[in-house]
């Protein structure tokens, strides 16, 4: 089922297309992988395992039960063009509970185009319908395209708390 839908003008060809904003599904696993592939190249990490271990990493992660992650997908027509990976905390403010966005990536090709500012509208859309107080995140200090991106939404910092991490 699709959550939302967004007509946009190609910059060279002037056709119409369709954004089709939606949850993974395991039928989209292989070309989720190579987005996943893709996006660590781009941060320099390396993928570690084969294919098919990541796609069993993934597939648990997603529709293992209870599932640990939720993704959204941007398709263009049949091609994969972006995605947002989030996950409910809680407590929030107010002992509710909060969005928090992992990870939001487009791919390079699609940028500029609208893609990202769909995925973190329907981000917010699904928090209030599921009555969080808050949607989160974090983007690397040297990651100033992400910066700019979410300045130009007119998201502003919140620089009140520290992010630590361990790696056990």
């Amino acid at each position: 089922m699709s959550y939302a839908t967004c007509w946009r003008s190609a910059a060279r060809s002037r056709l119409q297309r369709v954004i089709v904003i939606a949850p993974a599904t395991k039928d989209d696993l292989p070309a989720f992988i190579a987005l996943l592939e893709e996006m660590d190249a781009i941060y320099g990490d390396v993928t570690e395992g084969t294919t098919e271990e990541r796609m069993a990493r993934v597939s648990a992660v997603l529709f293992g039960q209870p599932p640990k992650a939720t993704v959204l997908l941007a398709k263009d027509a049949d091609q994969l063009v972006g995605m947002a990976s989030y996950s409910f905390l809680w407590p929030a403010v107010g002992v509710s509970t909060s969005l928090y966005l992992k990870e939001l990536y487009v791919r390079q090709a699609q940028r500029r185009a609208g893609v990202g500012k769909l995925l973190m509208d329907r981000l917010i859309d699904i928090a209030k319908r599921e009555g969080c107080t808050r949607v989160e995140w974090t983007t690397d200090r040297s990651n100033v395209e992400a910066q700019r991106f979410y300045e130009r939404l007119d998201f502003g910092v919140n620089d009140s708390k520290l992010f630590y991490r361990i790696n056990p």
